[in-house]
């Protein structure tokens, strides 16, 4: 597979299909027209969706982005009047430590919602993947990369607007190689997402002709990882990479006292603005990868979705965007799915969601919920473009076009996309 990387961008732009993831009249209406039509039509469809994001667990620091992105997207899709109202049930997902699913996503299948936002680990979905699919609810998280999903049986209610890792895992092996690494170590979480994300790192280095010395792996709640940290160090790595969640927060300092910040490289489950966790300096150098388009090209997006959290009196998202822009375009797809449909149950708006993102149907582009609806409520089919990408879905609900966006840390242990 090709990966053609953006000047300057810090973006990695990948195919995945490559992979096999693979009216004039009208206008003449006068505004008054118009606006009856869209008072005649609104409220008719009411979509409820549920969220099983991170409030707590390892991944907690990834839940007010996601969450943020879904609070405006549900802002502008009521806002649109467009046929179609769309309310949310909160609920936390926790991670395999806390267990916090074990009583939310029973709660949320109770309450009577049509989708369910989450998780955003992959490890913590499987948990509850057959419990969602049995009740006929969609599973559809902004998140989840490991490459399990692709194959899962699902009857067609699992979606993702997250790409699988298996293209992370070649940007991040290929990064590696370019930078002159050839001999590199990994420390990596014993999950579905961890294991799977080393694998794929792990053959795209070996095919730029570098070597993996060791990979020793820790479990969810874990807190002491000296054993993993002498192993890693004792093979003499070019550089490291740290495949975890939160726990690097413990990883790090240990680490650093005996490794250069340079030389590590982080992901997806890790890049976290670490500001208040080290000393100043402690990530200078450091770099790591994230799914979706960089801040810099999304920056209106995620001006607009800090603002509208912090006015809706959360705390400012504090430069932590990732996967904000996923779940926006998740809520944005269902409900373009319900007003495809007609329909708000599962089954029936899963079936409408490859159409609506392009996958299917020849649609007619647009960039926002109001400009979409207008298509479909105008009797057309539409193919919603995200925030986060083009997105297109495969009959398994994968997108089938990402970008990796590729992140450096400053002396103020904050990332800014790398240009290198």
């Amino acid at each position: 597979m090709s990966v053609f990387s953006k000047a300057g961008s810090g973006l990695a732009i990948l195919a995945a299909s490559a992979l096999v993831l693979s009216g004039c009249a009208a206008a003449e209406e006068t505004e008054e027209a118009v606006t009856s039509t869209e008072e005649a039509v609104v409220g008719d469809l009411t979509l409820k969706i549920g969220t099983a994001l991170p409030q707590t667990g390892n991944l907690a620091f990834l839940g007010p982005p996601e969450e943020a992105g879904v609070a405006l997207a549900i802002k502008d899709i009521n806002e649109a009047a467009a046929g179609i109202t769309v309310e949310v049930e909160w609920g936390d997902s926790g991670d395999t430590d806390n267990k916090a699913y074990e009583t939310e996503i029973p709660r949320l299948l109770n309450a009577g919602v049509s989708a369910i936002l989450g998780a955003a680990s992959s490890g913590t979905s499987l948990q509850f993947i057959d419990q969602v699919i049995a009740a006929d609810v969609i599973q559809f998280s902004p998140a989840n990369t490991s490459a399990a999903f692709t194959t899962y049986e699902d009857n067609g209610l699992y979606w993702r607007t997250a790409p699988s890792d298996v293209l992370q895992g070649e940007v991040l092996g290929n990064w590696l190689a370019e930078d002159g690494h050839q001999n590199i170590a990994m420390l990596v979480l014993n999950d579905s997402y961890g294991t799977g994300l080393a694998q794929f790192t792990t053959e795209a280095f070996e095919a730029a002709g570098g070597s993996v010395l060791a990979a020793p792996t820790y479990n969810t709640g874990d807190t002491n990882f000296t054993s993993q940290i002498n192993e890693v160090l004792a093979v003499d790595p070019d550089a490291i990479v740290l495949i975890t969640f939160e726990e690097a927060k413990t990883i790090i300092p240990e680490l650093l006292s005996q490794y250069p910040s340079d030389q590590i490289y982080m992901v997806d489950g890790n890049l976290a603005n670490f500001s208040e966790d080290f000393a100043a300096g402690t990530m200078t150098g450091a770099k790591g990868t994230l799914p979706g388009l960089d801040t810099n090209a999304i920056g209106d997006f995620t001006v607009r979705m800090n603002d509208n959290w912090v006015a809706e009196g959360n705390a400012d998202l504090a430069g932590v965007f990732a996967y904000g822009a996923e779940s926006y375009d998740a809520v944005v797809l269902l409900a373009l799915a319900a007003l495809a449909a007609g329909a708000t149950d599962g089954p029936t708006v899963a079936g409408k969601l490859q159409e609506v993102s392009g996958g299917t149907g020849g649609g007619e582009k647009c960039t926002s919920f109001a400009e979409c609806a207008a298509i479909i409520n105008a009797g057309g089919v539409a193919d919603y473009d995200g925030v986060s990408g083009p997105i297109t879905f495969n009959e398994v609900g994968d997108p089938t076009e990402a970008s990796i966006g590729k992140y450096i840390y400053l002396e103020d242990n904050t990332y800014e996309p790398y240009a290198g």
